[in-house]
């Protein structure tokens, strides 16, 4: 929430799994951190631990296809992510393991902030 309120744009759009999934958010808990306040939140309608174009909902097809930046939080959408060479999608995330860190020329444990394409 921090990250959003510190970028202070006027039409973000935040999208939340579709069920409990891992660690990640849900509506539940967005609305309950107050989110809702300073973006539009929105469900991705699946409950993978990661991004699977093709698989969501329309409403979050239609905010993917028309953002003009796409923050991609986390290890498992960059592993799905990584096949799609859009350079609208930028990747936040700490490297959890080897493949990954190998495949995108990162160690293990570092974080790293990269627009895609990344992969080497």
């Amino acid at each position: 929430k921090l990250f959003i309120e510190t970028m202070n744009h006027p039409s973000l759009t935040y999208v939340v799994r579709g069920e409990p999934v891992l660690n990640d958010a849900t509506i539940a808990e967005a609305d309950y951190v107050g989110l809702h306040k300073v973006a539009r939140v929105i469900s991705n309608g699946y409950d993978a631990p990661s991004t699977i174009i093709g698989s969501f909902s329309d409403e979050f097809m239609e905010a993917f296809n028309e953002a003009d930046v796409i923050i991609s939080k986390g290890q498992g959408n960059l592993e799905v992510l990584l096949s799609v060479t859009d350079p609208r999608i930028f990747y936040l995330l700490m490297v959890k393991c080897d493949v990954i860190g190998k495949h995108i020329n990162v160690p293990k444990g570092n974080f790293i902030v990269a627009q895609n394409p990344i992969a080497h």
